[in-house]
C-alpha cells in the first residue's frame, strides 16, 4: 500500500528548486508500481528534474528554473569555442563554483534507481545530467548523454584532466580569487563581478596550449556519434523507457522516445509538469520523483 495515500490530489508549492507540484495519489502509485512489475529490463532516462532534490535547479521549471529566476543563459558551443574572453568567463564562474557543486549528494531518487538496478530490474540510465550523482549514488550502467563535469580536455589534442586536478591548478594560478554567491547553476558555474572574471588566468593545456574544455554537451554542439548509437543499442536491448525528471525538450533525449515507440516498447514519464512526449507516453505522471519512487520500490524489492 501507499503509506501515503492521497484521495484528492494537493497542490504542493516549490521549495528551494523544485517547483510547484501535485502531490501524488493511489491511482498514480498504482500504475507506476504495475509498469514497473510487468517490465523486467528498463532502460531509465533522467534529466535536471531529479538533481532539483539535490539543491541543483534546472533551467526551465517554471517559478525555480534558472531562466525564470534570472536572466542567464546557458553556454553555447560556439561562443566558447571562438572567444577567448568567453571562455574565461566560463572558467572563472566555474571555478568558484566548483567546491559546492562538486559536493552535491545524491538524494531518494538516485538510490532508487540504484537499488532497482541492484536486483536487476534497470539494464542502463541514460542521463541528461553532467553532475555525476548517479555515479555517487552507486549506479554502474551509466551513459552520460551530454557528457560530464567531472572531465576537462583539450580542444586541440587528446590531452584530458580531472576537474579535481584542475581545480588546484586554478588555484595555484588564481590565489586571490574570492567571490560570495547564492545560486549554483545547473553546469556548476555561479554568477561573478567584471572585474573578477577580467582577472582570471584561463587554463590552457599544457601539452599545446589549446583551449580546455569540461566534457560536456554545450548547446549547440552534437552528442557523439558513438555515444548516440550506445544509447540506441540499450534502447533495442531494453522492455520499456522510464523517463524521471525530464522534460524532454531537446532533441537528444526526446529521439529516445521515438525509437522506443518505434520498436513497440511502453514509454511511462514521471515529471513535474508537461513533457514534449506526453502524446507518445503510455503513462504519465505529474508529481516529485522522490515523493512516489521510493514508496512504490519498497513494495517489490
Amino acid at each position: 500500500m501507499f503509506k501515503r495515500i492521497i484521495k484528492n490530489s494537493i497542490f504542493v508549492r516549490h521549495t528551494a528548486f523544485v517547483p510547484a507540484y501535485k502531490a501524488p495519489v493511489q491511482e498514480d502509485f498504482d500504475k507506476l508500481r504495475e509498469f514497473l512489475i510487468k517490465n523486467k529490463q528498463l532502460l531509465i532516462l533522467t534529466g535536471a528534474g531529479i538533481s532539483t532534490e539535490s539543491g541543483i535547479p534546472d533551467y526551465r521549471s517554471e517559478e525555480v528554473g534558472l531562466y525564470a529566476r534570472s536572466n542567464h543563459k546557458p553556454i553555447q558551443y560556439q561562443e566558447f569555442v571562438k572567444y577567448p574572453r568567453v571562455r574565461q568567463r566560463y572558467w572563472a564562474r566555474n571555478f568558484v563554483g566548483w567546491p559546492r557543486f562538486s559536493a552535491v549528494k545524491p538524494n531518494a531518487t538516485h538510490h532508487v534507481i540504484r537499488d532497482l538496478e541492484k536486483i536487476g530490474k534497470v539494464s542502463s540510465v541514460v542521463t541528461q545530467n553532467v553532475d555525476r550523482l548517479h555515479h555517487k549514488a552507486g549506479s554502474e550502467n551509466v551513459i552520460e548523454l551530454h557528457g560530464t563535469g567531472y572531465i576537462v580536455k583539450c580542444l586541440n589534442c587528446p590531452y584530458e584532466i580531472d576537474r579535481f586536478k584542475l581545480q588546484d591548478i586554478l588555484m595555484k594560478n588564481n590565489p586571490g580569487m574570492k567571490s560570495s554567491f547564492d545560486m549554483i547553476r545547473p553546469d556548476g558555474d555561479v554568477e561573478l563581478s567584471k572585474e573578477q572574471v577580467e582577472n582570471f588566468r584561463t587554463p590552457l593545456c599544457p601539452e599545446c596550449e589549446g583551449p580546455l574544455k569540461p566534457d560536456i554537451v554545450f548547446f549547440g554542439d552534437n552528442v557523439p556519434k558513438q555515444r548516440v548509437e550506445q544509447v540506441r543499442n540499450e534502447v533495442s536491448c531494453s522492455d520499456a523507457v522510464f523517463v524521471l525528471g525530464s522534460s524532454l525538450t531537446v532533441y537528444s533525449s526526446y529521439r529516445i522516445i521515438l525509437q522506443a515507440k518505434e520498436e513497440g516498447k511502453e514509454v511511462a514519464i514521471l515529471n513535474i509538469g508537461p513533457t514534449r512526449a506526453d502524446d507518445l507516453a503510455d503513462l504519465k505522471v505529474s508529481t516529485k520523483c522522490g515523493d512516489i519512487l521510493v514508496d512504490i520500490c519498497k513494495t517489490i524489492m
